[in-house]
């Protein structure tokens, strides 16, 4: 399995833009073969002294931070999937209800524990 995960502060009062937004970005991704698609709010994550969540994000406190992750079967699907994906939406980075250079994203492999 593939996890793209994904961390960033939201406007407190821009939640309902992001969830509207996050609906679309679901919608989308599932469309076009994506496995899972999860977004979780904030609730026990105080910020660090020296690492945490919010501090990783440079949150403020009038933003909320949301994790994120969506799932692939493998990095080549994962590609096909979001190609797909970033060729159908649209993006107004002027419109965002969140500051897009401070969120923090990647790709991970998965690893057996068993």
């Amino acid at each position: 399995m593939y996890v793209d995960g994904f961390i960033l502060a939201v406007k407190k009062d821009k939640l309902e833009v992001y969830k509207a937004m996050a609906r679309m970005g679901r919608e989308t991704w599932m469309k076009f073969g994506a496995l899972s698609y999860v977004e979780a709010l904030a609730d026990d994550v105080p910020y660090g002294e020296l690492t945490s969540f919010p501090r990783a994000v440079l949150a403020t406190e009038d933003e909320s931070v949301v994790f994120a992750y969506i799932t692939y079967r493998d990095r080549a699907h994962r590609d096909e999937v979001n190609a797909k994906v970033m060729a159908e939406m649209q993006w107004d980075e002027n419109n965002m209800p969140f500051d897009g250079k401070r969120m923090i994203f990647g790709g991970f492999s998965t690893f057996e524990i068993a």
